[in-house]
């Protein structure tokens, strides 16, 4: 009896089988699409005219600290620092506002962005910021900063980029910091902290929220980026 039944038991897993076989693909397939239209949604530009030691730009990444807790996935952030070109600066051929220390910090940031996923190099701005505005800058504050936030320093090209030794005098961040200063001219941006939303300057903070025709707070930004992600992707 029993051996006559082990053709059908068998037929019966075999098909139970093939079923969660099949509801497991059609799952693969649909997380899949789900997650390819995620990346090939356009993402909102968004740029932050600062200078690194400076109160009001610090003030504007602290708002958008919460503005990321919200859209972090819709946007393309980035930092453009604002400085004067300046061949006979020794370090830098830069001349900073707060002085070469800002240069470095600028310099810093500016390598941790280009070479650290979003996140990672936000949370090491952050933990910057969190040192006070006198530290910023400095070579141990940036070390122990990249080492807080698992900003693998050594290995991920900050370092090379900064300087290993967390200076931010390393060739490659020099010249990525004249770049910034100049694209930054080039988008007309001369306050820090000057919000630019999808190409468009939407607020500044210069000792005081200024020409915020949107408003000024997280949620005010927040709608505001809403509104251009939309746009950009409407079918």
């Amino acid at each position: 009896m029993l051996a006559a039944q082990l053709p059908v038991f068998s037929c019966l897993l075999t098909a139970i089988l093939f079923i969660r076989g099949a509801a497991t693909a059609r799952l693969a397939v649909q997380t899949s699409d789900a997650y390819t239209s995620s990346l090939s949604d356009a993402k909102v530009p968004v740029v932050l005219g600062v200078m690194s030691r400076c109160p009001d730009a610090m003030l504007c990444e602290t708002v958008f600290d919460h503005v990321l807790e919200r859209v972090a996935d819709k946007v393309d952030l980035s930092l453009t620092f604002i400085g004067t070109l300046n061949a006979s600066e020794p370090d830098f051929g830069v001349t900073c506002k707060h002085g070469p220390e800002e240069c470095a910090g600028n310099v810093q940031e500016l390598c941790a962005i280009k070479y650290a996923p979003t996140q990672r190099w936000w949370s090491f701005v952050q933990c910057l910021n969190f040192q006070g505005r006198s530290e910023i800058g400095k070579p141990e504050k940036a070390l122990q900063c990249a080492k807080t936030t698992g900003l693998d320093w050594a290995n991920s090209g900050v370092g090379s980029c900064a300087g290993m030794d967390g200076s931010g005098k390393a060739e490659e961040g020099v010249r990525l910091l004249q770049q910034s200063v100049t694209n930054t001219q080039k988008m007309d941006i001369e306050k820090s902290c000057t919000v630019m939303i999808n190409e468009r300057p939407v607020c500044i903070h210069d000792g005081t929220w200024k020409e915020c025709e949107g408003g000024h707070t997280p949620k005010d930004f927040i709608r505001q980026i809403e509104e251009e992600y939309n746009k950009l992707n409407q079918s």
